[in-house]
């Protein structure tokens, strides 16, 4: 085989193994387009290495072939845990994949009694399953975030998130993740996801969300 071939075979290569992936958890949509946005920026990357027209083609093509494969084994591994994690966890969790990461979003009002950073003993087995499937897929780190609502003083309010978040934290830890790869993060009221003039607003915003991102 010529080098010249190489850019070819590895462009047909990473598009079968796309492919391949349809029909997967939710029908791979994550993999297909991780793929795509990876595949452009290898070739973008790959172009800049070459010299002449003819050594910027070839690196374009073997830049968008190691591009789209990576892409959609990020896009493929995502996908696959959030189909693990949404047949393990209720209806009162929320789960959105964006093709970068994973966001688990625990409602604040079903995980702590007002004014309070210790945890429902029934929402702890929720816990228990997102550090099961973490365990599971070592390759990722993860930032525990808490969030509140604009209610009470603003100093306050970040305190109770950051404390909030380390209880979340600490059962993921006792449940066998590793704490290398958790960060834990308070926001306060400064990062709202609905008006805080309504009480259903408030109750959106109060909050912790874990974020799961690939290496």
């Amino acid at each position: 085989m010529t080098f010249a071939k190489f850019p070819t075979l590895l462009a047909a290569s990473s598009l079968a193994f796309v492919a391949a992936c349809a029909g997967g958890p939710n029908n791979n949509e994550n993999t297909q387009s991780g793929a795509v946005a990876g595949g452009l920026i290898g070739a973008v990357v790959g172009a800049a290495t070459g010299d002449t027209a003819a050594e910027r083609r070839q690196g374009a093509l073997i830049g968008a072939a190691l591009g789209a494969a990576g892409g959609a084994a990020i896009g493929n591994q995502l996908d696959r845990q959030e189909e693990e994690l949404r047949q393990a966890l209720g209806n009162n969790v929320g789960i959105v994949n964006n093709g970068q990461n994973l966001t688990v979003t625990l409602p604040q009002d079903i995980l702590f009694a007002t004014d309070s950073a210790t945890l429902t003993g029934a929402l702890q087995n929720d816990l228990v399953a997102v550090a099961r499937s973490l365990n599971n897929n070592p390759g990722t780190t993860v930032s525990v975030i808490g969030h509140t609502d604009n209610v009470g003083e603003a100093g306050y309010n970040f305190d109770l998130s950051q404390r909030r978040a380390q209880a979340v934290t600490s059962v993921l830890i006792n449940a066998g993740v590793s704490p290398s790869r958790l960060r834990t993060v308070g926001r306060g009221e400064d990062q709202p996801i609905a008006s805080n003039l309504t009480a259903d607003g408030r109750q959106q915003n109060r909050r912790v969300e874990i974020v799961i991102t690939p290496n």
